[in-house]
């Protein structure tokens, strides 16, 4: 509803809804992401559109980021110690040296993720997309990776041991130089995968397809 009003004998209109926010501007889903202190750890966060933010640094340990939008999102050297981020769409998200031990994040999409020293030992990715995703000097040492999609990943120089990798499918994946002491490879698929220098002590590589049986 507007109104007339006269200032120096000029008649205009003012908006009686001036108050209301603008259409365009950015709400947070919650008051953490505003925070000098960058702390939302333990924050319930599901579903919440985080796409493309600037998130560097910010602390999400044990946060709950299921079904949360994550796409392009800066996440270096955040903490997502303990975090759920099962079913996240986080493709093209970069992690940079983030921490993620102990993160649940199955069925979620990380698709062309920058992953590179990225610490997610004892992490669960089972059911997960990481097609293309770039994981180099990463540390996944007792993580779970079961059935999940790491076609075209880079795993160059990464820890993996005692890692579970069942199912897991790393068609022209690049495992050069890493290191798979004690891992499952039950029945993973290595088709064209790269495994120069890789090591591959106490394996198990049973119904595994392509993997280096003569280790």
């Amino acid at each position: 509803m507007k109104r007339l009003i006269l200032i120096g004998g000029v008649i205009g209109l003012l908006s009686t809804t001036a108050h209301q926010a603008d259409s365009s501007t950015t709400i947070d889903p919650h008051p953490c992401l505003a925070r000098a202190d960058k702390d939302c750890s333990g924050v319930d966060l599901r579903g919440a559109d985080l796409a493309n933010r600037e998130l560097k640094g910010f602390n999400f340990a044990k946060a709950d980021l299921r079904d949360a939008n994550l796409r392009h999102t800066n996440l270096r050297g955040a903490n997502l110690k303990g975090a759920r981020l099962d079913g996240a769409q986080a493709a093209r998200a970069h992690l940079t040296r983030a921490a993620m031990q102990g993160a649940s994040a199955t069925h979620a999409n990380f698709a062309g993720a920058d992953g590179r020293y990225l610490f997610a030992q004892g992490a669960d990715f089972s059911d997960s997309d990481l097609t293309g995703a770039n994981f180099e000097f990463a540390r996944f040492s007792g993580a779970t990776l079961r059935n999940a999609n790491l076609r075209a990943s880079n795993f160059e120089i990464v820890w993996l041991p005692k890692a579970n990798l069942e199912g897991a499918d790393l068609t022209d994946a690049n495992l050069q130089e890493a290191k798979l002491s004690h891992a499952s490879l039950h029945n993973a698929i290595l088709t064209g995968a790269r495994i120069h220098y890789a090591t591959f002590v106490g394996t198990y590589m049973d119904g595994c397809t392509d993997c280096p049986f003569d280790w």
